[in-house]
């Protein structure tokens, strides 16, 4: 029986080992934090909004921001990191975001708040992209789909923690409490990062001659590149606008209170998590022995999004509702770690570090930075359920880029494997 293997310039470890498990649990350890950081303040939302008389638009710009800083270094930053060094940029990132963290929790106003989110997006910007190249870094090529999806599914079980830890805490003693529990957690991560992963284990080569043409040729120099940004960034629009809006959803049109929209938001973005992570590892067994297979299931979980959401924002709140939006966050977020597989088979191992920094910049300039803006600016002109109901659309442009992207990309991997013999 043939199977195939795809060609790369450094394939990497044959199978995976105890370091890359452990490199990778605290890799998504740090993911999680980092999401913490931003989702407490959605779940404190309520009482910002009460105590210091903000509109929706504001709230969600205190969001969106960090989305920004993220989208806007995340390229430069990752740039340098994979020239000089990933664990050290990655402790120096995380430190920055925990201390940004911290210091919201002594702001006395909507600009002082603005300019803690802006750090914490400073000090997030490159986390994910370098973080997701560490972790492929140490794992066979054959599971990148599973790695990527399992590692950007700490994203979501960041922001399901930040949201119930921040909704009990701030219910407890206060939203300002509620940060200083976040950043204390992110800094003794933080500390424990570089004690754990080493430079020399990860197999990356610091202060490599950069070569800026060669840069841009591989990571801009083909359409089918561009499609898979774009795939994964607009669908992530819908995932960017529920975790920050889904507790005042709940608040608004359910009458939860606080704590119990928080836990309810969490047990939705743990669903979202477990799917993200169930959507890879489909991906990867799949498309085991055809790798071009995998821009067709992505292209089949963005249509049945779009149907789900559909159904689920188009009706009057309730059970069912609430049913359909579990069952649209079990597969919304698969599209995203078969895209950044995609990007890592289409790039070479060296600057991936970068390219993930190019999708992570696609992710959150068409779908993490807008997604929660663009909602709560719909949301002052309707009302919140309303301004839900775009959330089919980025889903639908998502599958119209993977439908141009399947011949494109079944060519290329046909260019790129080779027939092995399989017992």
């Amino acid at each position: 029986m043939a199977g195939a293997v795809l060609i790369s310039d450094e394939p990497g470890p044959e199978r995976a080992s105890a370091y890359g498990w452990l490199v990778f649990a605290i890799s998504f350890g740090l993911l999680m934090s980092d999401h913490m950081a931003r989702q407490v303040l959605n779940a404190v939302n309520p009482l910002l909004k009460a105590e210091w008389a903000l509109s929706d638009a504001q709230l969600a710009s205190l969001s969106s921001v960090v989305a920004l800083a993220v989208g806007l270094l995340t390229f430069p930053l990752s740039l340098l990191a994979d020239r000089y060094g990933r664990v050290k940029s990655l402790f120096a990132m995380a430190t920055l975001w925990s201390l940004a963290t911290l210091a919201g929790a002594f702001a006395q106003s909507y600009q002082q708040m603005l300019l803690a989110r802006l750090l914490v997006g400073v000090g997030e910007a490159a986390y994910g992209s370098v973080g997701i190249a560490v972790v492929l870094a140490v794992f066979p090529v054959h599971l990148r789909a599973t790695l990527s999806s399992s590692f950007l599914a700490g994203s979501v079980v960041g922001q399901m923690l930040g949201v119930v830890i921040g909704g009990q805490v701030a219910a407890a003693h206060g939203w300002r409490m509620a940060f200083q529990v976040i950043g204390v957690f992110g800094l003794a991560l933080a500390v424990l990062y570089p004690l754990v992963v080493r430079e020399r284990r990860i197999g990356t080569s610091p202060r490599e001659p950069l070569v800026w043409r060669e840069l841009g040729r591989a990571l801009f120099g083909k359409r089918l590149l561009w499609l898979c940004y774009f795939a994964s960034g607009i669908q992530l629009f819908c995932t960017g606008a529920l975790a920050v809006w889904l507790p005042s959803l709940l608040n608004r049109h359910y009458a939860m209170p606080l704590d119990r929209a928080g836990r309810t938001t969490a047990l939705f973005l743990l669903v979202c998590a477990v799917g993200m992570v169930t959507c890879g590892i489909l991906a990867d067994r799949v498309a085991r022995r055809d790798p071009a297979l995998k821009p067709h299931l992505a292209l089949a979980y963005s249509l049945v999004t779009a149907a789900l959401f559909a159904g689920c924002f188009f009706l009057p709140p309730g059970r069912l509702q609430l049913a359909l939006l579990a069952a649209a966050l079990f597969i919304v977020a698969g599209v995203a770690g078969i895209a950044g597989a995609m990007v890592a088979n289409l790039t070479p191992r060296k600057v991936h570090g970068t390219a993930m920094a190019v999708l992570a910049l696609a992710n959150n300039l068409l779908g993490l930075a807008p997604g929660p803006y663009v909602t709560g600016w719909l949301a002052d002109r309707w009302d919140l359920l309303s301004a839900m109901k775009v959330m089919p659309l980025p889903c639908l442009l998502c599958a119209a880029a993977l439908w141009l992207a399947r011949r494109p990309y079944a060519a290329e991997m046909a260019a790129r494997i080779k027939p092995r013999a399989v017992p």
